[in-house]
């Protein structure tokens, strides 16, 4: 197994929830090798060269990328990801997204691709006339396109709180990945909503993604960039997974061992990844 397949990233992301003896040990066993725990210095020259996004990656993480407001990354995120129309409008513009930034990014950098159109409805209507005029689910998202700074989800919260807003323009504002918690706890909390959010990829932090998505590999592969990807939020990833590491793997060679056969093929979540590998090793020390 080599550091740089993601089976060998995802092993070592885990590696580095535990100390640093016991990730010797594991390394040596398993025959994981091209070098230690990767560095953000490494994380970010993988970034330089073609790296191509993971499929099915919830548009939370796209958000978290974007709160670094890093243009490189910006970048990466630009050409790797189906973005909604909102977010792409916001990053033309060079809006901010982390939390507290106003200062637009740096006037000298351009994405390769124009702002999307501004809907008719906006030049007519302004921002929450076009908001209260959706009727379709088309036109809520082309409203809700218009929404980027926090002065934009404010004036949206305000009107909701006056008036309700049509149920498609509530839907639209409500997947928007940079959606205020506050804003979108106003929309309602109907389990058939709760289910739009959770189709489109809206979670409540990384340690949701670390803990509840699968596949394994997929997941701890991305998150063992995330110290180059967003640095500002993989600690929760973090801090979420090294229980389950401490509990289930520890410095049991043999449960390491499980957990590096098991890892390329295992379907489920983190979670029940380190669970198994635990399992397994107790369950044969028990025979």
């Amino acid at each position: 197994m080599h550091h740089s397949h993601p089976e060998g990233r995802a092993l070592g992301f885990l590696l580095g929830l535990t100390d640093a003896e016991t990730a010797r040990r594991v390394r040596a066993r398993v025959g994981l090798t091209g070098g230690a725990r990767e560095t953000s210095a490494s994380r970010r020259q993988r970034l330089d060269r073609p790296w191509t996004w993971p499929p099915d990656v919830p548009s939370s993480v796209v958000l978290w990328v974007l709160q670094e407001d890093d243009p490189q990354l910006n970048a990466v995120v630009w050409q790797y990801t189906g973005l909604d129309t909102g977010l792409r409008r916001a990053l033309a513009r060079g809006i901010p997204f982390g939390p507290g930034r106003e200062r637009p990014l740096r006037p000298g950098w351009r994405l390769p691709v124009e702002e999307p159109g501004i809907p008719e409805s906006y030049v007519r209507h302004g921002l929450v006339g076009a908001l209260r005029a959706v009727t379709t689910m088309a036109a809520g998202r082309a409203a809700a396109s218009m929404v980027l700074t926090p002065d934009d989800w404010a004036s949206v919260t305000e009107a909701d709180a006056e008036r309700a807003l049509p149920g498609y323009a509530r839907w639209a504002l409500s997947v928007r990945p940079d959606c205020p918690p506050a804003t979108r706890a106003g929309f309602g909390a109907h389990p058939r909503f709760t289910h739009r959010l959770r189709d489109a990829g809206v979670l409540d932090g990384p340690a949701e993604y670390a803990l509840d998505h699968g596949p394994a590999v997929r997941v701890l592969d991305l998150l063992s960039m995330g110290g180059a990807l967003f640095p500002a939020r993989i600690g929760e990833a973090e801090d979420a997974l090294r229980p389950l590491v401490r509990r289930h793997l520890g410095d049991r060679m043999e449960a390491w061992t499980a957990l590096a056969r098991l890892i390329g093929t295992f379907r489920g979540t983190a979670r029940e990844l380190t669970a198994t590998a635990g399992t397994v090793t107790r369950n044969g020390a028990r025979r």
